[in-house]
């Protein structure tokens, strides 16, 4: 097993967010496997207030309206974010239960369930969530993270394809369909389409570290771990290459962000 990072802040964990950049990215939602997010924050939260404060007032706001759909998907973002993957599904279920055809539910109602790894069912829930005549690029990127967790790469690149022409050259896209190459061994059009995806604007530090992990599969290891480094202070760069040289040591470093995973508190 490949040693964790200091920090969580030290992204090479977010290669794995393949489900789920997955950024699953915006895809990629914060280091992690998370879908990232596809209908926005509801609210706006008090700086003021602590993060366990603020657990404790959405969950007070659901108990006193279980109904409201947006306070369920709040109260669920919470739950998953303390890793309370099974409780984030259970809430939005019944919301989804309560508002069958409320898609901003619907959308994250199968985020929670791909990040709970039920990725069957978390596809039949997205694909209720966005309609051909108005797709959801965001949701488009989720599902083709959902089918490359579930090892069906082609049809995952077509879900990408489909994406990149609503929201072309988005850079979280692009860092799913570069993933999705270097999981079936496509090592040189990873490289390819994974710089494409850093030399866009807003690509941010998980759209690079995946870049070095593509890098070092190739035995680019100076530059890989050049990029590894970057955007991070000293104790976490340091980190971070750690992880990427131990990463690369095992007998078949992809399985690390293909293998499904099993929920867990974080």
């Amino acid at each position: 097993m490949a040693p964790t990072p200091r920090r969580a802040t030290g992204c090479f964990p977010a290669i794995s967010a393949l489900a789920v950049t997955i950024a699953f990215a915006a895809a990629l939602g914060g280091c992690g496997s998370r879908l990232g997010d596809i209908t926005g924050s509801v609210t706006t939260p008090n700086p003021d207030t602590s993060p366990r404060q603020r657990a404790a007032d959405i969950a007070a706001r659901y108990q006193a309206q279980p109904g409201n759909p947006e306070i369920a998907i709040e109260y669920a973002r919470v739950l998953r974010a303390s890793g309370q993957r099974a409780q984030a599904v259970a809430v939005l279920q019944q919301a989804s239960m309560q508002a069958p055809r409320n898609q901003a539910v619907l959308a994250e109602y199968g985020r929670a369930l791909a990040e709970a790894g039920h990725y069957q069912q978390a596809l039949e829930v997205m694909s209720k969530a966005h309609t051909p005549d108005q797709p959801d690029w965001r949701l488009l990127n989720a599902q083709g993270a959902v089918l490359d967790q579930m090892g069906n790469h082609a049809e995952a690149r077509r879900y990408y394809e489909t994406a990149l022409k609503i929201a072309p050259a988005e850079p979280t896209i692009l860092s799913n369909l570069g993933l999705s190459y270097a999981l079936s061994k496509e090592l040189v059009r990873a490289e390819q389409t994974l710089r494409r995806a850093v030399a866009q604007t807003g690509a941010d530090i998980r759209v690079r570290q995946n870049l070095a992990l593509v890098l070092g599969l190739q035995g680019k290891f100076a530059e890989a771990e050049k990029i590894a480094a970057s955007d991070l202070p000293p104790d976490e760069a340091r980190a971070n290459v750690a992880y990427l040289r131990e990463m690369l040591k095992q007998r078949d470093p992809l399985k690390t962000i293909s293998a499904p995973k099993k929920p867990k508190r974080v």
